[in-house]
């Protein structure tokens, strides 16, 4: 048993120590490749356009790359090449953007498409390159303006199949790329760009006071604290800014007094439309290109897949602000939008783009941060249009499984109304017969093998334990713990359980995993192989279950200094080699340690749930304060009888159960009730008969009810 384990402990440091586990994951790109105008110096561009061998720099808005091949003496135009960071910003699961390369030629086919950098945990060491690049393949030969859809595609869209397990990913990543070719195909001419009609506004009745446009939403908010961007706490915020639309009269008018107003509107030209921006903190919004180059490089506006700079020909001094109750500012200005694309009339997007230190890799990056702007409908003739609202991402995820999410409802459900309504099946259930619970208990191992497991790829990491501790002193993004459905839900059931009956329920009978092992062990002993099953002995046991708390804290201690490394190092847990990759798909590392694992479950109960799961020892810490413990009886001091059944050996010579390490099987439950087989109720039995005393129902203390002599 020994050698078994040391056999595990070998495969596992190779597992770890095996480099080069996700070739794009987190990939250092350098900071140029985003910043300067010849892109393809520092990517290879022609792996996205063949034929082509030269490359123009940026150009247009939003940016894009000429490509071009030598044909004799002449430069034939081949296509263009965009990199979608310049273009969107979609996030993925992990709620950082995938950064993506992709080719189109002059007839508005794609022609490649390439992910440069991602930060998505499932690709860490969970669903393999190849895959990822079989999705992406599916783009090229497409239309740039067809309309894409993960799935079946409907009512003429071109339907492209998903990576099972990272439904999130692709769905971001299908936003991305048609987001991108449609915004450089409209630009070049490819398709015909869609101008939205200009606003038309509603003269103004009165002027507002600065607080009056705040709450009708005509003054925006956009708030950046020194957290944000990984600086110390100063007491004073990195940005606090305000902005708003000028060119409304009853806005332009209570910001800038009647004479102001009418002087800014005079020296604007039709199709033009001036922005405020004010401003205090430690960080300018101006930022120090304006003084290089004359580029006001922090702030932009995005509106559809339009963006809007701001150079110095743009900016005009503010000097005062006339709305009673403005605060004072260190910083203002006005900005002039000169594009006939931008409208008034629809909502738009203001961006700050700040530094931002990056804690794990010591880098200094641009992080935007946005804030969403509609001209409030009284200012608008005919009020605002209608605007189909974008569907976030993560509401797609939910639509694309509505049968199985309410399935997978259903048996969380039946689960936890089982439980709490133990006492009546472990009372039916016998020591010789334990269908009442057992039958229920392999039903729901096979649920979650098979269907939450295999089918639906839902088992929970550690790796989100680890995220959702880090949410918890940073930012909370909800929408990145929505995003994969039975991952949240699974979630809710453990944050319900656990408060009320503690790991067991979870980690005994909805683990996908700690289930297959479990239904190992079982047919391992159903056929033939019990005289071979072992338990460790209670000193070893003692020892080795200490490791799975040991691998949590080192997890989270590595965490702290990068993300990336603690989800590579979480790789002991073999879950994704059973359900997200396959065996056959994994490498000999994983294959070996996964092999010694499940072999290892054939001869001992649960092996990695008691002594390696650092998700179980998560979830083992807080079980301390669960609300509800399992029954005992002052008899069970002494006897050992419940002890020499109980799997997850988990009761002490005392009797006692270990709530951390108990996996709710229930078994001593139905001894507790067991008027045969639980020495001190037999005991009992047995008195009662001889003193010709009849044998009342068992109570809630283990013990038959007192009978009580009639008062006369």
């Amino acid at each position: 048993m020994r050698a078994l384990f040391r056999l595990m402990l070998f495969t596992l440091l190779c597992l770890l120590a095996r480099p080069g586990m996700a070739s794009i994951y987190e990939q250092e790109l350098p900071a140029e490749l985003f910043s300067q105008p010849e892109m393809c110096k520092w990517t290879d561009c022609g792996a996205v356009l063949p034929g082509a061998t030269a490359f123009s720099a940026r150009k247009g808005n939003p940016p894009y790359v000429e490509a071009y091949s030598q044909q004799g003496s002449q430069r034939v135009l081949r296509g263009y090449v965009f990199l979608s960071t310049d273009i969107v910003d979609t996030m993925g699961y992990s709620g950082k953007p995938i950064v993506t390369l992709i080719g189109m030629d002059t007839k508005g086919t794609i022609t490649g498409v390439r992910v440069l950098k991602h930060s998505e945990p499932i690709l860490l060491v969970g669903i393999p390159e190849n895959k990822l690049l079989a999705f992406l393949q599916q783009y090229v030969g497409k239309f740039a303006g067809s309309r894409f859809e993960i799935g079946k595609g409907n009512d003429g869209a071109t339907g492209l199949d998903a990576i099972s397990g990272a439904t999130v990913t692709v769905i971001a990543e299908n936003q991305l790329i048609s987001r991108c070719a449609v915004a450089v195909a409209s630009q070049v001419g490819i398709l015909k760009e869609t101008i939205l009609p200009q606003a038309k506004l509603q003269p103004a009745t009165r002027q507002y006071s600065w607080q009056a446009l705040m709450d009708m939403g005509a003054i925006q908010h956009l708030t950046v604290k020194p957290s944000d961007v990984g600086a110390p706490d100063s007491g004073a915020p990195y940005l606090d800014l305000y902005y708003g639309y000028l060119n409304a009269p009853a806005i332009g008018k209570s910001i800038l007094g009647e004479y102001d107003y009418a002087q800014l509107m005079s020296g604007l030209k039709p199709g033009e439309h001036a922005l405020f921006v004010v401003a205090n903190g430690t960080e300018s919004f101006k930022g120090s290109g304006f003084v290089r180059g004359g580029i006001y490089d922090r702030i932009q506006v995005k509106q559809g897949i339009n963006a809007f700079t701001f150079k110095d020909s743009d900016y005009l001094n503010l000097y005062t602000l006339q709305a009673a109750g403005a605060p004072s500012f260190n910083e203002t200005g006005i900005f002039v939008v000169k594009s006939r694309k931008f409208s008034a009339a629809y909502p738009w997007q203001f961006d700050f783009l700040g530094h931002k230190l990056d804690k794990e890799t010591g880098a200094k990056t641009f992080s935007v941060f946005s804030s969403t702007y509609w001209l409030p409908g009284d200012f608008l003739a005919g009020g605002r249009p209608y605007v189909p609202e974008e569907v976030p991402t993560w509401i797609k995820a939910w639509q694309t499984k509505p049968l199985a999410i309410s399935l997978f409802g259903l048996w969380a459900l039946a689960v936890m109304l089982f439980h709490a309504l133990r006492d009546r099946w472990v009372r039916k259930a016998k020591r010789a017969d334990k269908r009442w619970v057992s039958w229920p208990k392999t039903a729901s191992w096979l649920i979650a093998i098979g269907f939450a497991g295999w089918l639906e790829m839902a088992q929970p990491s550690v790796t989100q334990v680890l995220t959702l501790i880090h949410a918890l002193f940073g930012d909370w993004h909800w929408n990145l713990f929505l995003s994969d459905p039975f991952i949240f839900m699974f979630w809710i059931v453990i944050a319900v359980t656990l408060l009320l009956w503690g790991r067991g329920l979870f980690c005994g009978w909805m683990c996908p995993f700690g289930s297959l092992t479990e239904l190992i062990y079982k047919l391992g002993g159903a056929l033939g192989l019990k005289k071979w099953q072992r338990r460790l002995p209670a000193r070893w046991h003692g020892r080795l279950r200490l490791i799975k708390y040991l691998a949590f804290f080192v997890l989270l201690a590595v965490s702290v200094f990068s993300m990336p490394w603690a989800e590579k190092l979480a790789e002991i847990e073999p879950f994704k080699t059973t359900f997200l990759v396959g065996v056959l798909h994994r490498s000999w590392p994983f294959v070996l340690f996964w092999t010694v694992i499940i072999g290892l479950s054939i001869f001992v109960e649960r092996p990695f749930c008691k002594y390696l799961c650092p998700m179980g020892a998560a979830l083992a810490l807080p079980t301390r304060f669960r609300l509800f413990a399992l029954r005992r009886k002052p008899g069970c001091t002494t006897c050992h009888a419940c002890a020499v059944g109980c799997g997850s050996l988990a009761i002490d010579e005392q009797g006692r159960i270990d709530q951390m390490e108990c996996l709710l099987c229930l078994d001593c439950m139905v001894m507790y009730y067991d008027e045969h087989s639980c020495p001190p109720l037999a005991q009992e039995r047995k008195r009662r008969g001889k003193a010709g005393l009849p044998l009342t129902p068992v109570g809630k203390d283990g013990h038959y009810i007192p009978i009580k002599p009639l008062q006369e």
